[in-house]
């Protein structure tokens, strides 16, 4: 990986949000998805460039409270550090911003994620049941729901 930029993204990134979060998800979001959430107060986006954009995180933020709406990370650069760049880049933002605690949703059928999660100092504190749908099977994963304090 060459050196990474990481920059806001703004609504004019829709496409490529779109097209980063369905190289992750079975249910990818709709440029207009993404259009329609960073239009609204308090939802922000980072986006990671190499040669070609690699990566971001979708957060949306009210009072003192953040969360993570969705995060992916394109294949060619999973298990490389581009998640956690991307993490603490918003970390950093989050709490020039005076944010105090995050929270989140992830597969338990995502043990990758959960484990990045861990080691930024989330804790799992209780699960959605059924709350992921997947295109592969008729079985829907629990979610955990993760929490940490900035």
């Amino acid at each position: 990986m060459t050196k990474v930029r990481i920059i806001r993204a703004t609504p004019q990134h829709c496409e490529v949000l779109s097209a980063l979060h369905r190289t992750s998800f079975s249910k990818p979001w709709s440029k207009e998805s993404f259009a329609a959430l960073l239009e609204q107060p308090g939802v922000a986006a980072w986006i990671s460039k190499d040669n070609e954009p690699s990566g971001f995180i979708l957060l949306r933020s009210v009072g003192d409270e953040s969360e993570i709406l969705t995060l992916a990370v394109a294949p060619n650069y999973r298990r490389a550090g581009l998640g956690t760049l991307i993490l603490k880049t918003a970390f950093d933002a989050l709490q020039a911003s005076g944010a105090k605690t995050m929270f989140l949703e992830v597969s338990v059928q995502n043990p990758k994620a959960c484990g990045l999660y861990r080691k930024f100092g989330f804790s799992p504190k209780g699960t959605r049941p059924a709350y992921y749908s997947n295109k592969n099977t008729r079985a829907a994963a629990d979610a955990i729901i993760m929490t940490k304090t900035l």
